[in-house]
């Protein structure tokens, strides 16, 4: 019998929607609108939404212009933090048709967070059943919550636990999900303005 020489099929990336978090004022970079920042001639924003070709559906939220398809939003009253945005911007998914089974979040300040969407879609496909989330670690071994992606009825019931979620952490949030690490490797984020010439550098 003649051998099948024949690669095996890799999953296929799982079909999966977008939340950008772009409402947070970067409080070290002096208020600053970290949507706005331009790095290397980009904006953040822009950058993150790098990522959003594979996607069904992208919602940002925060006080932004957006171009369609994306949609936008701002979590009432605004400056609820992170885990109040996820849930504005699950909320607006929610209110159009059809689920998918994989909700990426996306924090805007992560100059690279599109090139890790591939390897985090790539971590989702190869999921167990068990796994609720998946993200990288960063080089202290946190995981990174806030660049990971989400099955959509493990981050729906974890929301309905919070509320609004206004002044909820993220630890909170995800205190209940199980995890698998994705081996993204661009992670990091802009804090203040050291942080934005290290990327500067690092990108030009």
């Amino acid at each position: 019998m003649p051998s099948d020489d024949r690669a095996p099929q890799r999953p296929a990336r799982p079909e999966h929607d977008i939340i950008v978090l772009a409402g947070g004022r970067g409080s070290r970079l002096g208020g600053m609108d970290k949507a706005a920042l331009e790095v290397a001639g980009r904006r953040l924003l822009d950058r993150v939404l790098d990522s959003a070709a594979a996607a069904r559906r992208v919602v940002v939220v925060g006080p932004v212009a957006v171009v369609e398809p994306v949609l936008q939003t701002v979590e009432e009253p605004p400056g609820g933090g992170p885990v109040a945005g996820i849930a504005a911007g699950m909320m607006t998914l929610g209110a159009l048709p059809g689920t998918v089974a994989w909700t990426l979040v996306l924090a805007v300040d992560q100059p690279q967070a599109a090139a890790a969407v591939p390897d985090l879609l790539e971590a989702a496909a190869h999921a167990g059943s068990h796994v609720e989330m998946v993200c990288p670690q960063d080089t202290t071994g946190h995981p990174q919550w806030l660049l990971a992606a989400y099955r959509t009825t493990a981050l729906v019931s974890a929301l309905d636990r919070v509320g609004t979620g206004h002044g909820t952490s993220v630890r909170r949030l995800v205190a209940d999900l199980s995890w698998a690490p994705a081996s993204a490797a661009h992670v990091g984020d802009i804090d203040t303005w050291e942080d934005h010439a290290a990327w500067q550098a690092r990108l030009e």
